[in-house]
């Protein structure tokens, strides 16, 4: 299983950014995808989840400004980042759980929110 993001990159404060992750080596239709972040000097924390079943959910800080959603062939999973702050600066992760639990990272992509 191989997890690749994009879309990273610096943005002012109120921006927009999305990224992308795009899966190959599995049937992602029934893996739970998510996005996580690390900031420096910070354990990496959850950000967004897209279940299997097709739920989402939001860690509170991003709640109203980022949407996750997945394409619809279901191996490539999106985060539209919008009023961009300066603590969502961090390395962001992708992340798919297999139905067995097995969890599955890419090699994470930068976000840097600054003026």
């Amino acid at each position: 299983v191989q997890l690749v993001e994009s879309g990273g990159g610096l943005v002012q404060p109120g921006g927009s950014l999305r990224l992308s992750c795009t899966g190959s080596g599995a049937d992602f239709y029934f893996y739970n995808m998510n996005w996580y972040r690390q900031a420096p000097g910070k354990e990496r924390e959850f950000v967004a989840e897209n279940t299997a079943g097709g739920n989402s959910a939001y860690a509170e800080g991003v709640k109203g400004r980022f949407t996750i959603s997945r394409a619809s062939g279901a191996n490539t999973v999106y985060l539209q980042m919008n009023s961009l702050k300066p603590e969502d600066t961090a390395v962001y992760y992708c992340n798919a759980k297999s139905p067995n639990m097995v969890d599955y990272w890419g090699q994470g992509t930068q976000v840097t929110v600054s003026s």
